[in-house]
């Protein structure tokens, strides 16, 4: 399937609201997860999307969206700069490697009816297009390995990126490792 992928801007905000539900997609994250870490959990759910909303307006687009043939969204990747997402660096599990100034693509949203449909794919596969034409020298993931737990994810699966060019460059526990792929050869 082809999916139309765009940035998230202010113009397409609604597009998200409407994919995240009322509930905010993953427990009402509003992806501040990778900004202020588990306190998200802490505060109203119309305060993260109040603060992501204000993220989005103030822009760079945070990520991108997925859409289907008849314009509705079927899926959201988070991608940014790596550095704007502090929480990375707090838990020891995704601790940068080293310090080349990567993008991260931390978290992935796939609307129900719509996953196993190739959407995270072409989510990744924009990423790396937009990361690249951003002057990024690679994109970073940090998705779950279903080998080793059978956990749900919200940050992806280790084997899509692994078809997708990413390698592991550490894996401090076994079910999640960091995932990495060098921009140079991706057209922008």
């Amino acid at each position: 399937m082809n999916f139309a992928i765009h940035p998230l801007t202010p113009a397409l905000w609604p597009a998200l609201e409407d994919l995240f539900g009322p509930a905010g997609a993953v427990n009402g994250c509003w992806c501040m997860h990778g900004r202020i870490g588990a306190a998200y959990r802490r505060r109203p759910r119309a305060r993260n999307k109040a603060d992501f909303r204000a993220v989005v307006q103030q822009g760079p687009p945070p990520g991108l969206l997925a859409f289907a043939a008849d314009d509705i969204a079927v899926g959201w990747c988070q991608l940014t700069p790596r550095a704007a997402l502090p929480e990375l660096d707090r838990n020891w599990r995704l601790r940068a490697v080293d310090d080349v100034p990567v993008w991260a693509l931390s978290c992935l949203y796939i609307r129900k009816g719509w996953r196993r449909r190739g959407v995270s794919a072409a989510l990744i596969e924009g990423a790396l297009r937009a990361a690249k034409k951003a002057g990024a020298p690679a994109l970073e993931a940090y998705p779950f390995d279903a080998a080793v737990s059978p956990s749900a994810s919200g940050s992806g699966y280790a084997s899509t990126f692994a078809r997708l060019g990413f390698r592991t460059v550490a894996r401090r526990i076994p079910a999640r490792p960091i995932m990495r792929h060098d921009l140079a050869g991706i057209a922008g």
